[in-house]
């Protein structure tokens, strides 16, 4: 069984016992899950359902690996550059996503 979700500005296609990193969203320190209720799309090998655009009802229950404060992992560090030609103007940034580190445990149809 598999479904795609969209959390953030993202989609993705997740199965039970996945690990995935998603964006860093507003939760209680002490939580021991996640609700996320934007599901696209549902299969269980037999039948597909798809949303217009979200699927009523469905859910997918997400639990961290670790206390939900510890799950704030940090990304690979990003080094976006302004240039504008024939000035001598140069600028480096460096930048480095947080994402939150989460288990999927159920999906609910």
């Amino acid at each position: 069984m598999y479904a795609v979700i969209e959390q953030g500005a993202k989609q993705y296609k997740v199965t039970e016992g996945d690990l995935l990193n998603i964006e860093l969203t507003d939760i209680q320190p002490d939580s021991k899950t996640l609700e996320i209720d934007k599901v696209l799309l549902v299969s269980d090998g037999q039948k597909v359902s798809i949303g217009t655009p979200y699927l009523q009802g469905a859910k997918v229950i997400a639990s961290f690996k670790t206390t939900a404060g510890e799950a704030v992992i940090k990304g690979k560090k990003l080094y976006p550059t302004h240039f504008r030609r024939r000035k001598n103007s140069r600028r480096r940034i460096g930048h480095r996503q947080k994402y939150l580190q989460v288990v999927i445990d159920k999906i609910l149809p």
